[in-house]
């Protein structure tokens, strides 16, 4: 925790830079996934994960003729791609096509790149992957660190804002030892009224200028405090991964 509190102020007008999510380790690209499952009871309605499913499933009878490209979303891989779009030469012939993109190494992809797929593919392959997509968004999270930390990258992702798991929990347990309830009442910004707060230990006004919409408006909410404060390390130092102490 630092002992002076004018690096946590907001700055006028603050632009959050719009950089791709690279996960290091695969931390940010291979989450938890698990299935939906159908309705417990005659007469209720099927919970939104499993009707997306069943839509995205339906597609595959309908689909016309398939993309050559192909959005990657989280948790994907140059083999499953390869092999759900029957990529001829698999994996290393689809990298060596968008090595551009992919960058030097094929093992982190990050979400949102478009991949060349290169040919043209059955009707019932090509609607594989809006099934994949629709299972993924049924991904549920741990109500810990682990899962805070999973589902605030979720959100970064879709913000464009970078950082990754590492980065994200040394910080945090430099911070606040992992406790969303922590509070610091004896340093310049409590002093001043602002007390940080929180998994990364944040104050009020940097929480409200650097909150990401899609989440809590409650700074102690564990999701909520760790992408404004990625946010904000995103708009000073580049990204969370580039700090290293006090911010």
């Amino acid at each position: 925790m630092p002992a002076k509190g004018k690096h946590r102020r907001p700055k006028q007008n603050p632009i959050t830079r719009k950089l791709a999510l690279a996960g290091t380790g695969g931390a940010a690209l291979t989450l938890p996934l698990i299935s939906a499952t159908t309705a417990g009871a005659a007469g209720t309605s099927a919970p939104a994960a499993v009707t997306a499913v069943t839509a995205a499933t339906a597609a595959v009878n309908v689909a016309t003729a398939p993309p050559t490209t192909y959005s990657v979303v989280v948790g994907d891989t140059l083999s499953e791609i390869a092999a759900d779009h029957s990529v001829r030469g698999g994996w290393k012939q689809l990298y060596e096509a968008n090595r551009a993109v992919v960058g030097a190494n094929p093992s982190v992809i990050r979400p949102g790149i478009k991949l060349n797929i290169g040919t043209q593919v059955k009707a019932a392959t090509a609607a594989k992957p809006a099934v994949k997509a629709a299972a993924k968004s049924a991904a549920s999270y741990a109500n810990n660190l682990d899962g805070w930390i999973r589902e605030s990258l979720d959100v970064m992702a879709k913000h464009g804002i970078p950082g990754t798991y590492n980065g994200i929990h040394r910080n945090v347990m430099r911070e606040s030892s992992g406790n969303p309830r922590a509070i610091n009442l004896w340093d310049i910004n409590a002093r001043n009224g602002i007390p940080s707060k929180g998994l990364l230990q944040v104050i009020d006004p940097t929480f409200k200028a650097y909150h990401v919409p899609g989440t809590s408006t409650d700074s102690y909410d564990p999701v909520a405090n760790i992408t404004a404060a990625c946010n904000y390390a995103a708009a000073r130092y580049g990204s969370i991964d580039n700090v290293n102490g006090a911010y």
